[in-house]
């Protein structure tokens, strides 16, 4: 297996992904953090294969690449989404 799991996030299933649910004060903060993430996507090239959202909440689905193992990419870019979650304060 790979390093620690970021917080927050939970390993699930097969194909193996990596899941966390955000959530925010206000619409107006869920969308940032939407924008950020399509920012952070596009700067990454490796943007999250499922993105559910609400007016105070996005779930965020993270796929193992290969299908088959998580790799340091989608821990890393966990901790990444992590810290946009952290400076919307969600």
């Amino acid at each position: 297996p790979m390093g620690d799991l970021p917080e927050g996030w939970e390993e699930r299933g097969k194909p193996p992904t990596l899941f966390r649910r955000f959530t925010f004060g206000s619409y107006t903060d869920t969308r940032t953090f939407l924008d950020a993430l399509a920012e952070l996507s596009e700067e990454t090239g490796n943007p999250p294969q499922k993105i559910n959202f609400g007016t105070t909440y996005a779930s965020i689905t993270l796929e193992a690449e290969d299908g088959k193992e998580l790799a340091e990419t989608e821990y890393a870019l966990a901790t990444r989404i992590n810290e946009l979650g952290t400076e919307q304060g969600g």
